[in-house]
């Protein structure tokens, strides 16, 4: 028999709010989080916002953060994300935790980005007549002029390493890098460390941002980036007729997970169990999603297989809706393919919609909105939906929270690259 996985601890860093709550919050107003960019003027290009996290201090949320001084931005939204999450779950400094059994899986994106360093070294050691970089200068220049511990920070292993030694924990340490849905599958993958014996708890989420020249540079030439400029805070419409595009986020959500009989003991605070995990991969197309859904289909059967739940138990799904055509229009068909007629009846949304698209921290965050939806019994809506697409047909719960109890929740990821993730929670009995 399998152990048993709950989940004891959530905390979040995000556009709409760097607190659980107030995340929660943010979402059942409708409010936005995307505005014009402001990490770099981003003037000429075709896609000029983002979701951004505001006002962001590390030293508003951990102890010592100067020892996070040369980390990127995704390790920073990580630590203190997890300081949140360790505290919410009575771990913070807790002594009594076998820390030899106490692990890690994140969803890691790229850390820091030298970009003025870079291409300032680019264009001085640039020949235009043989059209070649003398790479003996950009040598000799990065060499003077590159901070060996930012270097260092590119690496995505990094987070999860520094996590562990600044928070003392010594079991599995694990990261991942699968698009959208890392976070996601980090936490699948975790539950199954517990599940499997290997560990009795797991700090598991993701943290990334791709905010920089070349995350939306990369994304405008895949034109998968909404252009909506005049609007930004309309610009993401998940399953809306119009919609255009993604836009491009930031920030990072952990959970703890832990063996039942370990939260037990000790007395925690159980916000729901971890009872199903699905992955399957398209094997079809960099980008694009199976024009079928079969690998959306399988996952979320195969999550469903794994909580030993029917369909008809599911009670709200947290749509990956990431906003652009073929995602919505492939999601919703799969959707469809797996809950028959009775897709029609299950409320479902994006918080994409507001959030924007935290992409290896998407899965994550998503998962502990739907959680403290299951608990308040009051669902997020799906913003700026105003044209029905006869292609997506379902209630995706249109700009207005709804107030339903549901007692299991799906959440979606679907990453670039046809990496599909299917998580099932459920409220604890």
């Amino acid at each position: 028999m399998k152990r048993r996985v709950v989940i004891t601890g959530m905390g979040v860093i995000t556009p709409l709010g760097k607190t659980v709550d107030e995340l929660y919050e943010s979402q059942l107003a409708g409010h936005s989080g995307i505005g014009p960019i402001r990490h770099f003027d981003a003037s000429q290009f075709p896609t000029k916002f983002a979701a951004q996290v505001k006002d962001f201090k590390l030293a508003d949320h951990v102890p010592n953060p100067e020892r996070w001084r040369a980390a990127g931005a995704n390790s920073r939204f990580a630590a203190a994300a997890a300081c949140q999450t360790l505290g919410d779950a009575g771990l913070l400094g807790d002594t009594r935790a076998n820390r030899d059994r106490f692990g890690i899986y994140v969803g890691a994106g790229e850390g820091i980005h030298d970009f003025h360093n870079f291409f300032s070294l680019v264009a001085r050691n640039f020949d235009p007549d043989r059209r070649k970089v003398n790479t003996a200068g950009f040598a000799a220049g990065g060499l003077k002029d590159f901070h060996p511990a930012e270097e260092f920070e590119q690496e995505l292993h990094t987070t999860t390493g520094h996590l562990g030694a600044y928070f003392d924990l010594r079991g599995p340490n694990y990261t991942c890098l699968t698009a959208c849905a890392a976070s996601s599958q980090a936490i699948g993958e975790a539950a199954c460390q517990i599940r499997h014996g290997d560990a009795d708890l797991m700090l598991a989420g993701g943290a990334h941002s791709m905010i920089h020249p070349l995350g939306v540079t990369g994304f405008n030439r895949l034109t998968a980036l909404s252009t909506r400029n005049d609007a930004p805070e309309k610009a993401s419409r998940p399953f809306d007729k119009d919609r255009d595009g993604f836009v491009l986020g930031e920030g990072a959500g952990m959970v703890i997970l832990e063996e039942l009989e370990h939260a037990k003991k000790r007395g925690a605070n159980i916000y729901a169990e971890l009872a199903g995990y699905g992955t399957t991969a398209d094997a079809f197309a960099v980008t694009d999603s199976h024009e079928a859904g079969r690998g959306a289909i399988a996952c979320i059967e195969m999550a469903l297989r794994d909580s030993g739940l029917p369909a008809s138990a599911i009670g709200y799904i947290n749509a990956h809706g990431t906003s652009t055509q073929v995602n919505d229009r492939v999601e919703t068909l799969a959707i469809k393919k797996v809950f028959g007629d009775g897709a029609y009846q299950i409320p479902i949304s994006s918080s994409k919609s507001m959030l924007g698209h935290l992409i290896a921290a998407a899965g994550a965050v998503e998962l502990i909105i739907s959680i403290v939806a299951m608990r308040r019994g009051i669902l997020p809506p799906t913003i700026n939906y105003e044209t029905p697409d006869p292609d997506c047909d379902l209630d995706y719960i249109p700009n207005v929270a709804r107030e339903k109890k549901v007692c299991h929740v799906l959440s979606n990821s679907f990453g670039f690259g046809g990496q599909n993730i299917s998580l099932i929670a459920s409220e604890f009995n």
